[in-house]
């Protein structure tokens, strides 16, 4: 878990938080941050990335409260800032200005993992389900409850592996046809 004090969950309620998760390097970066707070340094190692290039976007996720200095220390008269995530899990405020009305707004995740589970297709090292089911709100309302605990365990989960490994989960209306109801 990271080093340092963050809250569990935190609402995007601007068009702008959307805009600066939905940057796949960003959404690596605050990745990485999961572990642990790091430099820009760090980060720009970790991602082989320029510096220059890694502290623009953690500005960005800065400017938009989604990470923080969260501890600085003194090397060489420089005071070097490590940066944490401000919570273990943001996410898309369902009616807020940030998408206009809707769920979802310009970020999806799915489309993130689309583009990096090609791969582990390709290599037959993708594990997925898919189901459908006609449920109430209410229903769909306490399952994804569930599902934010099974996230928020996932994120907890100890950095100790070799491979790191992508986890999505989502509920969505569909068009899928539904028997009709038992007469």
């Amino acid at each position: 878990p990271p080093d340092h004090d963050l809250v569990d969950r935190m609402a995007l309620t601007t068009p702008d938080q959307v805009k600066a998760i939905g940057h796949p390097l960003r959404t690596t970066i605050l990745q990485l941050l999961h572990e642990r707070a790091a430099t820009v340094t760090e980060l720009a190692t970790a991602v082989d990335r320029p510096r220059s290039t890694i502290a623009h976007h953690v500005g960005v996720l800065a400017r938009n409260g989604l990470v923080q200095v969260v501890r600085t220390r003194r090397v060489r008269a420089i005071d070097e800032r490590f940066y944490g995530r401000t919570a273990r899990m943001f996410f898309v405020a369902s009616g807020s200005a940030a998408t206009g009305g809707a769920a979802g707004g310009d970020f999806n995740d799915f489309e993130v993992a689309a583009r990096e589970s090609a791969a582990a297709f390709d290599e037959g090292r993708l594990w997925g389900f898919i189901r459908h089911a006609s449920l109430s709100s209410e229903q769909v309302s306490a399952f994804w409850e569930r599902m934010a605990l099974l996230v928020e365990e996932f994120d907890r989960l100890p950095r100790s592996g070799g491979t790191t490994f992508g986890f999505a989960v989502g509920i969505y209306p569909t068009d899928h046809p539904s028997l009709p109801p038992t007469s």
